[in-house]
């Protein structure tokens, strides 16, 4: 006890220097807190605070987005926070969310725009499967507006339209689970109110008709009509959605997005989340961004030029090192939205750490993600984005042997010269469809062991990228797990300076 209170006093210290240092003063503001860009302003909700206890909430959330620049886009973190105070002091809702906010084994609260939009097309997805009549009947319902426009606003089901003692219930659930909770009790709600509106003589069914089915569907959670035990029960005795499922179904979909984005061109609508960072449409008129991408004047010449985080080795042709920047931006347009707020690190290059694995694997392992990037002696250049530390392949399954494969389906390959091009995991060919189920082989994206390393599965004998120990990397026929529109390229000739250069 005296050791857990000592933790709680160090807790409470640190907290206050950071207020301290924030607002430069421990006191509540009696003028109101500007709160970070990342939250919702029509989403601000109180759940019956005091107004020194909003007051409270929007400094805990001020400081949060103090201290975690990288959040973007999270609307739900000022609601949960609120919630939170209603059974704890400033400092420990403090330390809680921060817990939530930096949980990697368990989502609780997405921190994107982009993962925010993945979140209700997977409740979209999985409703279709475990809750198939509800799902069709919401669908009958929405009429014009479509189902979309419904799923959009599943989170709000359960932070702004359930009842307080229904919500305190879910989020104790939720604290201990994840943020699968809100998927099994958004399905629930669906459940219910298909229940209560199949009869058409019905006053939710009426409603429906009457006002929309998204505001019905709003409705019915204020009024819920059963218990919160019964509205759990609901949740929790649907069969077969299990994490590995859902986590499966959200990869897929936000693969599926991100795809999108690069072959259309198209874009999510345009918010905190994605301002400023470099796309290949914007890449000549950027300026001021992120850290990632500054703009800095040459000392031969007054005019301004844009520099680019990559390694020289890359450039070491004169001719190519312009053209090749301009496909460097396409690719960095090609990495997931959080990675481009971070500066690249040099990592491994043979030209100064030699062409070992050994050395390759204690230089690399432990950074996630690495971009592996490799250039021929024909001057060709291509490579990986690996989601993944190559530490994971000393890892051991439930049976204590080593896993072959790890990583996830955000890893994929590339190639910038002399064709520009991505090859992502064929999951996303699947354009959502949650019931195609893909080959063994095409869930297969890295695997490493002390004689090489390989990217992309398939069959036995082809791997998208392979690197062996006893001979520099070359490329094989694309495998299963890299995109079936990978054409086929003869294979390069490389040499000894065309080993990886690994960037973090």
């Amino acid at each position: 006890m005296r050791r857990s209170h000592h933790m709680l006093t160090q807790a409470e210290l640190q907290y206050s220097l950071t207020v301290h240092q924030v607002f430069g003063t421990v006191e509540l503001p009696d003028k109101p807190i500007m709160l970070p860009p990342f939250v919702e302003a029509t989403h601000c909700l109180g759940y019956h605070l005091t107004r020194k206890g909003r007051a409270v909430a929007d400094r805990v959330v001020s400081v949060l987005g103090y201290a975690c620049p990288d959040i973007t886009y999270s609307p739900s973190l000022y609601p949960i926070t609120a919630a939170l105070l209603h059974f704890m002091p400033e400092e420990e809702c403090y330390h809680c969310m921060a817990s939530l906010v930096a949980s990697k084994e368990k989502m609780f609260i997405t921190q994107t725009k982009l993962l925010n939009e993945v979140t209700w097309k997977t409740v979209m997805q999985i409703a279709k499967k475990h809750a198939k009549s509800a799902a069709q009947h919401l669908s009958r319902l929405s009429g014009a507006i479509g189902p979309e426009r419904i799923y959009a606003d599943w989170q709000w089901w359960i932070l702004a339209a359930l009842p307080f003692p229904h919500l305190v219930r879910v989020l104790d659930c939720f604290f201990h689970e994840g943020i699968k909770v809100f998927y099994r009790v958004a399905l629930a709600i669906l459940i219910l109110f298909h229940k209560h509106t199949t009869n058409q003589n019905s006053e939710w069914y009426a409603e429906a008709t009457k006002n929309g089915v998204d505001h019905a569907i709003d409705k019915f959670c204020r009024n819920m009509p059963v218990s919160p035990t019964k509205l759990l029960r609901t949740a929790f005795t649907i069969r077969a959605l299990s994490s590995q499922y859902i986590s499966r179904v959200f990869i897929k979909t936000e693969m599926t997005l991100k795809s999108k984005q690069v072959i259309t061109g198209s874009r999510l609508v345009r918010s905190r989340s994605s301002d400023n960072l470099p796309t290949s449409q914007s890449q000549v008129n950027i300026q001021m961004m992120s850290h990632t991408l500054t703009i800095r004047e040459s000392p031969r010449s007054s005019h301004m030029a844009m520099w680019f985080p990559f390694p020289n080795a890359v450039f070491q042709d004169r001719h190519q090192a312009s053209d090749l920047r301009q496909k460097l931006f396409t690719l960095w347009s090609w990495l997931p939205v959080r990675i481009t707020m971070y500066q690249p690190v040099l990592l491994y290059t043979t030209e100064e750490h030699g062409c070992s694995l050994t050395t390759f694997y204690v230089r690399v392992e432990h950074h996630e993600p690495t971009l592996l990037m490799i250039k021929t002696c024909n001057n060709e250049v291509f490579g990986a984005y690996c989601s993944t530390r190559w530490f994971e392949r000393n890892q051991k399954d439930e049976r204590g042997n080593r896993q072959a494969y790890f990583g996830t389906g955000e890893t994929f390959l590339f190639s910038l010269y002399p064709e520009r091009a991505k090859y992502p995991w064929v999951g996303c060919a699947a354009d959502g469809r949650s019931d195609e189920k893909l080959s063994h082989g095409s869930e297969l994206f890295m695997a490493a062991d002390s004689k090489m390393i390989t990217i992309g599965g398939g069959s036995v004998a082809h791997h998208s990228l392979t690197v062996a120990a006893s001979s520099p990397p070359a490329p094989s026929t694309p495998g299963s797990a890299a995109s079936r529109t990978t054409k086929k390229t003869r294979r390069p000739t490389p040499t000894r300076s065309s080993w990886p250069p690994i960037i973090q």
